[in-house]
């Protein structure tokens, strides 16, 4: 089996590719539009520099060869969302190639290339006979990056499709919702011939059209009939592919160089752009260099590339990686939500740290004063609370002492604690919260 992908981005722009027309969902249909975008006679493009921009930073994260020279090319094809008859896209010379992602941190992934091209529009079927289209999503910019045919499973290709769009939405600041924003032809062989499923939307859906193309394959090829190169499309509602037309080869498309838009020498702007560390690099150099377990720098990362970065900090200015893990997968993760809407300095963060490490707070305190500075709750109701909270569980363990020698030999006991406090308090207190309080407790008794 042999898969590989062709993953399409929409870059957050503000404007179209090649035109002033803006991006932003329109109220109507055929409002975002000039003749520009719509290819009328004697327009020409003009490119946003902005989209270059992007498709260099995508080419870096991705560890592609970067040309000093790129330009466009013209693709010709007849459909109605096109109005043009040609779509404006790389060819021979893309703004990237060669290039290698690493999943998980470990198996390369080669990046046969990442090109720009404009959206074409979208057309809408009117019952039997017609059709409707919409332009105005005509002419939005978009990178497109095409695998190596890398992947021996549609649960990997999936999996490197979840890494991938966090690191796009890290490196060029796409909206949170960018797994929208990201449409994929998922190419896929099980014998000699190549079937390509189109547009495919949502990592879920990649699998399951991956899946059943690949069951839909062997079976044809076990009856002793033939794979035909084609392309499909997927019935997310069915949960199956359906052909759409004979698969198109390169010739096809009669490729020319796009003679409006020229050469860009781009080899001065690359070397001025740098990218921002990748989550995915962020959790294995949190791993490497703290000597924390690369699931706990992934659950760092996952939670908050601010939360890791304040990790980095308190390892560095304490001294002590192993403190500064425990606190910020317990209590800072726990109210980190809360911190970031409101706007505070991690400093604050640090300073209650360092008092810590330096002993002039107990870890109880540290808890406590973390909780108002991250949530702006009044340190007097945490305390009441917190006082409540460990009069529940030291009279727990004074009824209960066999506890304190279950968890001197498996920390996981400790759920005991847990499961009685939220029992004795209609679940008012948050697991961390708990076990917390309980290691304050079980302090002096072990």
């Amino acid at each position: 089996m042999k898969i590989g992908l062709e993953i399409h981005v929409q870059l957050p722009t503000a404007s179209k590719m090649f035109c002033s027309c803006p991006t932003t969902d329109a109220e109507a249909p055929n409002t975002h539009v000039c003749p520009v975008c719509l290819g009328m006679p004697g327009a020409k493009p003009v490119l946003n520099r902005k989209v270059m921009e992007y498709g260099i930073m995508l080419a870096k994260m991705l560890n592609c060869k970067i040309p000093e020279t790129t330009w466009f090319s013209r693709k010709t094809y007849f459909y109605p969302d096109m109005s043009k008859g040609v779509q404006i896209t790389q060819y021979d010379n893309p703004v990237g190639g060669k290039g290698v992602y690493y999943l998980h941190g470990k198996k390369p992934i080669g990046i046969t290339k990442i090109q720009l091209e404009e959206d074409p529009g979208k057309t809408k079927r009117v019952g039997d006979q017609s059709s409707l289209v919409d332009y105005n999503r005509a002419g939005t910019p978009l990178s497109e990056i095409v695998t190596d045919p890398d992947f021996s499973s549609p649960a990997e290709a999936r999996e490197f499709l979840k890494q991938l769009i966090a690191d796009i939405r890290h490196t060029i600041d796409l909206p949170g919702d960018g797994e929208r924003s990201i449409r994929c032809d998922c190419n896929i062989s099980i014998g000699k011939e190549r079937v390509e499923v189109k547009n495919v939307t949502g990592l879920r859906n990649v699998e399951r059209a991956l899946t059943f193309e690949a069951i839909r394959q062997t079976k044809v090829l076990k009856a002793g009939g033939k794979v035909e190169r084609e392309t499909r499309r997927f019935d997310e509602e069915r949960g199956v592919t359906i052909s759409v037309r004979k698969k198109e080869f390169e010739a096809d498309y009669g490729y020319i160089n796009e003679p409006d838009l020229g050469v860009f020498h781009i080899g001065e702007l690359v070397r001025s752009i740098t990218i921002k560390e990748s989550p995915v690099n962020m959790a294995l150099r949190l791993s490497r260099e703290y000597g924390i377990s690369e699931k706990t720098a992934d659950q760092m990362v996952l939670t908050s590339m601010n939360l890791a970065a304040t990790f980095e900090t308190i390892a560095k200015t304490t001294g002590s990686p192993q403190t500064a893990v425990s606190w910020a997968t317990g209590t800072m993760a726990a109210n980190w939500k809360a911190f970031e809407a409101s706007g505070k300095d991690p400093k604050g963060i640090v300073d209650i740290m360092e008092k810590f490490a330096a002993g002039k707070i107990t870890d109880v305190e540290t808890d406590m004063e973390l909780k108002a500075y991250m949530t702006g709750a009044d340190i007097g109701a945490i305390k009441a609370q917190s006082a409540d909270l460990n009069q529940i569980i030291c009279s727990y363990l004074d009824e209960h002492p066999e506890i304190v020698d279950e968890i001197r030999k498996n920390e996981k006991a400790i759920n005991r604690v847990i499961g009685h406090v939220m029992k004795e308090t209609g679940g008012r207190y948050s697991s961390s919260d708990i076990v917390s309080a309980t290691k304050g407790a079980l302090a002096s008794k072990l």
